[in-house]
């Protein structure tokens, strides 16, 4: 006779979800509610395919960094460099292109070289001679940005290549075009297609996971809340992908962001690497007795941010189509701000990719909106700050409401 050897899924209450998870859906609906918050203040700017399009570029390099970012801080560290870095990036990429003449196709791979091998510098200090990271990313900001000011020999310089401005600048070309552009309101269906596919593909992994975790007895979210979730995704995002539709379709930069976003989203939830970063950001003793090389983990942790803020730079440096030895003045913060808020711990092992990606649009909305509006930077940095220091003061209330 056959034994069921199968384990009943626990059941868990919608109260219970919620009272555990209310940072994460919290954030989603801040973000919901602050776009239509300025779409209603901003009399339907904040929505236009053009608008829309505006937001991707100015805050793709925001996201590309916060994926760094939040590795560093969920493993317990800090880096205050990457704006410096970017500078660099921007201004060693300047000259490659601009004055020595090379080729885009070995600029980009030299950069990202580069970037990293900047990153490990710094990481080497904090992962074996055991500096605070603080203090070694700030010796970092203050020597790259002079650095760059001595590449750059105190000025810009440019305009770049066409070739390379597409890295900014592209649009991914409608090669399933059903109508007339000039006639129909949809011109880019591969923007809409895409998109559709993806909420599609995420409906289906969702229910997936559900039913995974229903056969190894892992409880699962309640549905309703998991309906709830997805349909407001699938709103958003359809509403978005058909706008850029409307308009030149999905940025070169999106499609990248997109693909680093999936990455790294794989990485911290099922790659071993990412367990040991949580484990080593939750308690460093605990992780290395348990053989877990944090020295090596830390270093790679910085290595990996200094790849991404090269990727920003050049991507900074295409969208300006200049390089400046002033570019990425306080990007550190909002980098910084956009994981806090997005819910990493600053004491390390807490934090999610959505998390920061959500945080850095909340960031970017405000930006976008506060300056359709015309408040003045003075404003907006002190609103920014306030956003931070609620966002941080809520994930403190709810741990030491837990305990």
């Amino acid at each position: 006779m056959a034994i069921d050897t199968r384990t009943e899924t626990p059941k868990v209450s919608v109260s219970d979800y919620l009272r555990k998870n209310i940072r994460e859906y919290g954030l989603l609906l801040a973000l919901v509610v602050i776009m239509l918050l300025f779409q209603f203040l901003t009399g339907g700017v904040l929505f236009k395919p053009v608008n829309i399009t505006n937001l991707v570029l100015q805050n793709s390099f925001i996201i590309i960094m916060a994926l760094g970012m939040l590795l560093i801080i969920v493993a317990g560290h800090i880096d205050l460099s990457v704006g410096s870095i970017v500078a660099f990036i921007g201004g060693i990429s300047a000259i490659m292109l601009v004055k020595w003449g090379w080729h885009f196709s070995l600029v980009v791979p030299l950069c990202l070289i580069i970037g990293a091998a900047m990153g490990a510098a710094q990481g080497y200090w904090v992962a074996y001679q055991k500096i605070p990271s603080f203090i070694v990313t700030l010796a970092g900001m203050l020597v790259f940005r002079g650095l760059t000011y001595v590449v750059l020999e105190g000025r810009p310089i440019g305009p770049f290549p066409k070739e390379f401005q597409l890295l900014s600048t592209g649009f991914i070309p409608d090669f399933l075009s059903f109508t007339d552009p000039a006639t129909s309101l949809v011109k880019n269906y591969v923007a809409l297609l895409a998109v559709l596919a993806l909420v599609g593909w995420a409906i289906y992994s969702g229910l997936k996971n559900r039913r995974l975790n229903e056969q190894h007895g892992t409880p699962n979210e309640p549905f309703v809340f998991f309906a709830g979730q997805m349909a407001v995704i699938s709103v958003v995002a359809i509403f978005l992908g058909f706008q850029l539709s409307t308009y030149r379709g999905l940025p070169n930069v999106l499609v990248v962001m997109g693909i680093l976003i999936a990455f790294y989203t794989f990485v911290t939830t099922r790659s071993t690497i990412g367990r040991r970063i949580y484990a080593m950001g939750g308690n460093e003793k605990a992780a290395k007795l348990s053989g877990i090389n944090t020295e090596r983990l830390t270093f790679y942790t910085f290595v990996n941010m200094g790849v991404l803020a090269a990727l920003a730079g050049m991507i900074i440096a295409a969208r300006l189509n200049s390089a400046t030895p002033k570019a990425g003045v306080g990007f550190e913060l909002d980098v910084i701000a956009a994981c806090f808020i997005g819910g990493a711990s600053a004491s390390g092992g807490v934090g999610r990719i959505i998390g920061a990606v959500i945080g850095a649009f909340i960031m970017g909305v405000m930006n976008n909106g506060m300056s359709i509006m015309g408040i003045g930077i003075d404003y907006q940095q002190l609103i920014k700050g306030l956003v931070l220091l609620a966002a941080v003061f809520f994930d403190v209330y709810n741990k030491n409401k837990a305990v």
